[in-house]
């Protein structure tokens, strides 16, 4: 090659992904990062939001690998293009409703797509074999460079040694003895690695960023589904998935409730879009009404609901504001809910 090699590096924000792109880094080639935007992965978003959780980072992670890497990060909305891989996984969900192993696929398929475009010569990922128990097997890796598209193109820096010699190892743009041969689930050959790199900061590993490997996310997207004409969802949907506590009083609806100010303060964008109820007598949650047709009635449950998890949960009654917009709304008075909460009612 008469020019310098260009490596395009999938930039999850972890530590694998930095790492892979630091070790094509050290051997002269060139690189930037990509990483791709699906609305499951908004690292710091509930971080930002939440008190309790104020003294993590607040920060997009894929971002700060990118700069303490010096390179140019390239972020790319695949919000519409990955519903079809979160609905309709050709190769399953995981333990949860995680389709990892066709994101992977999804996600190199992309990025050489973005190659071809930019005059790119390979792409590098962070994954490490034995890892992950769907998509980084040795068994499902070369499903990953088959199905993608990518093929040889496909570099994975921490594995290398355990692999077939990809495209760039072949031409001598990477020297592969200087690849890496981790494999398993132990992150300690990484830490000694990032040690030796100096590089001493980085994203917790554990669990990764996407919020459809949580138990809890994933029962809420469930019932999301359940309850509408078709499996489906907006952007909306999956950012109101991830904050305030959820209730499902009756199968037509359901209550979205702030747990603190940071929660409360998020939901207010939400008034124009739902009907709200906000306790006006005493402090307490901002909630949410998601469903079509309720009744006063419903209101009325709702409302209840509210002043339950209200500073006036012991009081004869507590005053509540009911709006249908952010401007307009009215005050109704009512006993706070004294029953226990039906474990079923609990999202």
């Amino acid at each position: 090659m008469d020019r310098q090699p260009r490596a395009v590096a999938l930039i999850s924000g972890g530590l694998d992904s930095m790492l892979a792109a630091k070790a094509v880094m050290e051997q002269g080639v060139h690189v930037e990062g990509i990483n791709f935007f699906t609305g499951f992965c908004v690292e710091g978003h509930t971080h930002a939001i939440r008190k309790q959780e104020r003294d993590k980072p607040k920060r997009n992670n894929s971002l700060w690998v990118a700069e303490q890497l010096g390179i140019k990060l390239h972020i790319i909305d695949i919000v519409e293009e990955y519903k079809e891989v979160v609905l309709n996984p050709k190769h399953g969900y995981g333990s949860n409703l995680n389709p990892c192993l066709d994101c992977k696929i999804f996600m190199v398929k992309k990025a050489k797509e973005w190659l071809l475009q930019h005059g790119f010569d390979f792409i590098v990922t962070g994954e490490v074999v034995g890892q992950r128990p769907m998509s980084q097997r040795a068994f499902t890796m070369p499903i990953v460079a088959a199905e993608s598209g990518a093929e040889d193109l496909l570099l994975r820096p921490l594995s290398a040694q355990n692999l077939p010699a990809s495209r760039a190892e072949r031409e001598g743009w990477v020297k592969r003895e200087q690849l890496f041969k981790f494999s398993g689930r132990s992150r300690k050959p990484q830490i000694a690695l990032a040690n030796q790199w100096g590089i001493h900061e980085f994203a917790q590993p554990a669990g990764g960023c996407c919020f459809l490997t949580d138990a809890n996310y994933s029962d809420k997207l469930r019932d999301l589904w359940a309850h509408r004409p078709s499996r489906n969802y907006e952007l909306d949907d999956i950012m109101l998935l991830k904050i305030g506590r959820h209730l499902r009083p009756r199968a037509h609806f359901k209550m979205i409730l702030s747990r603190e100010e940071g929660e409360t303060n998020f939901l207010e964008g939400y008034k124009n879009e739902f009907i709200w109820i906000k306790t006006a007598s005493c402090s307490g949650p901002l909630t949410l009404l998601d469903g079509d047709d309720l009744t006063e009635d419903d209101i009325q449950l709702a409302a209840q609901l509210a002043a339950r998890y209200s500073k006036g949960k012991d009081a004869p009654t507590v005053v509540c504001k009911v709006g249908h917009s952010r401007d307009e709304f009215r005050e109704i008075s009512v006993q706070p809910f004294r029953e226990s909460i039906p474990s079923e009612w609990l999202l």
